[in-house]
Formats: structure tokens, sequence, C-alpha cells
């Protein structure tokens, strides 16, 4: 019986965890050469001026450009990872732009583009970058604003309109996020704490951008905030494209956990359904009539799951002791994968078992099989093989449907039965099956297959039979069948296989 470790497949490996590696070290030596180049602090005065508005230019874009390289080593360290990980703690020595021991906004993991710094130090200019980074200055001394042509642009204003004061500020935030941004602000102006917070604002057009703030307070003589000077970036993109990943990403788990829930169902099916045999199975042990045993079966079966791929297939192997003292022998393999292929498979050998009981003829019985797929709601294709085994005589009685033929070994040599005729199941209705008749000596060997069963060499399968039989010699020396299924396994078991297969051992007793 196939166990549902056999069908488990190992969690597909991360990406090249060295590649990886050395772009972290990069990111780290980036995020240290950063720092060695960010402008001292602002004197404790205020300052005023093109240098102080400069230096402070400076600083906040180097901010800025932290706050990206510690995301993108936060996105490496998960992608080297292979799961989602959770809010990336900054990389050490890392710094936390506008923020002093206090609570910081979240960031997401991706990083938008920063626009470089001009030579001379001052905002950037040209409408590529225009409407993306900008900045301003409130000067609660003098009452002045003062607005960068970015941040004009961020608010869908022009400089006519002139710039907004703090108390006009919030009638342009959504009204959800206007206590946020106004605890904010109240923090800077009362306590002199720096301002990090993000909002959404309704532009003149109706469109809505969202906006990350970080400002700070620049201190009077007498340690009172003098005025508030802040850099505003337009997030609306990055926000966008961080919904656009977190849901990917719930979508991918979700289907992952579909993809785990169909593969459990589908080895549960076929674990129920399949004869859950350990070692051999003895059939046949008396005649029909109460009379003694002769050409009893010693039977054994193994399930191969696929190397390559963690769906279940709808192959299948059976043997059923009749009420007339016969045995049936069966094998199939239903196209497709999942708990379509393994329901379907379930169906099929239901069917099967039914008729064989009611002393339906294999060759009648595959006609059956066949009109059955033909008329399914959800057509599909398969191929079977079906014996019926007279334990009195020894003789064999089988047909197939676009099936492999059943091995028979003896006396150290193996041969494939010549099969009658017989197309796949489901290809066309009304589809003929012929019988042929074979009978068996003493300890010879039978053996059913799927296909599968061999490697491909190239781009051609190879014939599983051809494999088989190179094994004749070691089933010579078999004393149960469960010793040839062994040295089957011992051959396959580790072999590549993109799909499922199946393997029956019947042994016919010494008599």
């Amino acid at each position: 019986m196939p166990s549902h470790l056999h069908a488990d497949r190992s969690v597909p490996c991360p990406p090249d965890r060295g590649t990886l590696d050395a772009l972290i070290t990069q990111a780290r030596r980036l995020r240290g050469d950063l720092d060695a180049v960010r402008p001292d602090d602002v004197a404790d005065a205020y300052e005023e001026g093109a240098g102080g508005s400069r230096t402070r230019w400076q600083r906040a874009l180097c901010d800025l450009a932290a706050r990206h390289l510690d995301n993108l080593g936060g996105h490496l360290d998960q992608l080297r990872e292979g799961v989602p990980a959770a809010p990336y703690a900054p990389l050490p020595g890392a710094c936390a732009p506008g923020a002093e021991g206090g609570e910081r906004a979240a960031y997401g993991p991706l990083a938008d583009g920063l626009p470089p710094l001009s030579p001379a130090g001052t905002a950037p200019a040209g409408t590529s970058r225009a409407g993306r980074v900008g900045s301003a200055d409130w000067d609660f001394l003098t009452d002045r604003v003062s607005w960068s042509e970015e941040l004009y642009a961020i608010f869908g204003r022009t400089p006519e309109d002139g710039p907004l004061t703090l108390d006009e500020l919030p009638s342009w935030v959504l009204p959800e996020d206007q206590p946020r941004l106004a605890a904010a602000v109240t923090d800077c102006l009362v306590d002199g704490r720096p301002v990090d917070q993000e909002f959404r604002i309704v532009r003149p057009d109706g469109t809505e951008r969202g906006l990350h703030m970080i400002g700070e307070p620049l201190l009077d003589a007498d340690g009172a905030t003098a005025s508030m000077w802040a850099v505003v970036r337009d997030v609306s993109a990055l926000r966008s494209s961080e919904s656009t990943v977190h849901e990917t990403r719930d979508s991918v788990e979700r289907e992952e956990h579909l993809a785990r829930t169909e593969h459990r169902v589908a080895v549960e099916l076929q674990e129920t359904v399949l004869p859950p045999w350990r070692g051999s199975l003895r059939l046949s042990e008396a005649s029909g009539d109460g009379g003694p045993a002769t050409g009893a079966l010693d039977v054994a079966a193994h399930y191969l799951p696929s190397t390559t791929s963690p769906l279940i297939g709808g192959d299948w192997y059976d043997a059923l002791e009749l009420p007339d003292g016969g045995t049936l022998l069966s094998a199939g393999d239903l196209t497709g994968h999942g708990v379509a292929a393994t329901s379907g498979m379930a169906m099929l050998l239901g069917a099967v078992r039914g008729m064989a009981v009611a002393g339906i003829a294999p060759g009648t019985l595959m006609g059956h099989l066949n009109q059955m797929l033909d008329s399914a709601a959800q057509p599909a294709l398969g191929s079977a093989l079906c014996c019926r085994y007279e334990p009195r005589g020894r003789t064999l009685t089988w047909a197939q449907a676009g099936h492999p033929a059943p091995l028979v070994f003896r006396g150290g040599g193996g041969h494939a039965l010549r099969p009658p005729e017989g197309v796949l199941l489901g290809v066309t209705s009304g589809s003929s099956y012929g019988e042929c008749t074979e009978r068996l000596e003493p300890g010879d060997i039978l053996v059913l297959h799927t296909d599968g069963l061999a490697p491909r060499a190239g781009d051609e399968p190879q014939s599983g039979a051809a494999h088989l039989l190179r094994l004749a010699p070691r089933f010579s020396s078999a004393r149960t069948a469960q010793e040839c299924v062994r040295a089957i396994v011992e051959v396959f078991g580790d072999q590549p296989r993109e799909d499922d297969a199946c393997v029956l051992v019947a042994r016919v007793s010494d008599d």
C-alpha cells in the first residue's frame, strides 16, 4: 500500500545563497559608505540662508537613501530564506531617520527610486523627478512658508496658489489620516520631536496620493521650536506595488494551501482504494468446491510515486479472490493527476471489481469500462489490464486496453505475452476488446505494471518491460512474490520518473 510519505516531496530549494549573500554584503557596504558621507547635523541654533537649507536637504535625502538600503537588505534576506518574513529589522548599524528612540512608521520591503542630488547639493531638478520628493519650511517666528517646486507638483498646486500652512494642510488630508498627522505635528511643535509619518491627500483634480513626510524642528536659543523643516516624498507607486506584492503573496499562499489539501485528499483516497497489503498475499488456497489447493498464487505489489512531480496520478493495481474460486488481477492508469485522477481511478477500480465478481469476462469487462469513460461528464482516457486466473487449471484469461502486456518469467528467462486487440479506454465508443488465454506452470512469475516505471532516455520513454525482463535471473531464485517486488524496487525505486507507476507480482505455487 502506498504511504503518503512516498508521495511527499521536499520543498523547492531557495535561490543560490552564495549569490544572495554577495548582494547582501554589497548592500551593507553601501550602507556603511552612506554613513561616511552623511552631512553633520545642523548646529543647535536655528540657521538661516541657503547653506542651512542645503545641508538639511542633503541630510534628509541621505536618510531616505539609508531607508532604501535597509529595506533592500531586508528584501534580499527574505529572498534568501525563501519564505515570507516578518517586517524587516534594519541592518546592523542602520540609523533611524527622524526617530530618537520612539516608534516609527512601518515600511514595506520594496523601495522606490531615489532622485540623486545635483552637483551643487541642492534639490534635484528636472521634470522626470519633479513631484517625487519635495521640501517645505514653516517659520513660526515670521509666519513664512517656503515650498520647493517639487512639493507644489506633489500637491497639484502652482506657485501662484501659494504654499499651505500647517493649519491648512489637514484639510487636504483624508479624514482617517488627519488624527495621525495632527498628533505627529503637535509632538514636533510642542515637544520638539521629529516627524516621520505617512498620510494620504486628495489633490484638486480628485486623485489620491500617498505621502511620506520626514520633518524635524529647529529650536531657538531658548529651546522653543522656531521652525519646522520637512522632506515630503510621494509614495503612491511604492504603496501600490507593495499592495500588489501582498495580494500576490496571499494568492500564492492560498494556492499552495489548496495544492497541499488536494495532495492530502488524493493520497488518502488512493490509500483507501488500493489494497493495503503488507508483504505477500496468498490467494486461491483451496479450489472452488472445497477440494485440495492447487495453483495457488502468492501476490505482492508496490506503488512508485513520481520523482519529479508532487501530484498523485491515477495508477492502480488490484488482486481479488472471486466467489467461484478464481482470482482477478488488474492494473491500470487513468490520465491526469490529483483528486480528479484518483477519484476517477477509484470509480474504475470499483467497476472492475463489481463486474468481475458478477462473472463478466475480461474482454466484455473492458468494453463496459470504455463506455463508462466515454459517457462520463468529464471524459478521460485510460489504459487497463484485466486478468482472470483459474487456479485448478492454472489458466490466465486476459484483456487489455492500450496497456503494457503481462510478463511471464520461467526457468531463468522471461517474455511479454502477445496482447489481444484493444484500444485505450475512452478513445471511441463501441470498441471491442479481445481475449487471450495462457497456461502457467508451477513456479511461474507473472508481472503486471503501468507506464512510467522506467526513466526517460532523452526525449523518448524507455520500456519498463525491457528493464523488468533483465531481472529474470533474480526472479528465478526468488521464493516469494515479495522478494521479486523488493528486487524491482531496488532497481527502479531511485530512478527519475516523470509519472507514477505500479507493479504487481503473482507467483504460481510449486505443486
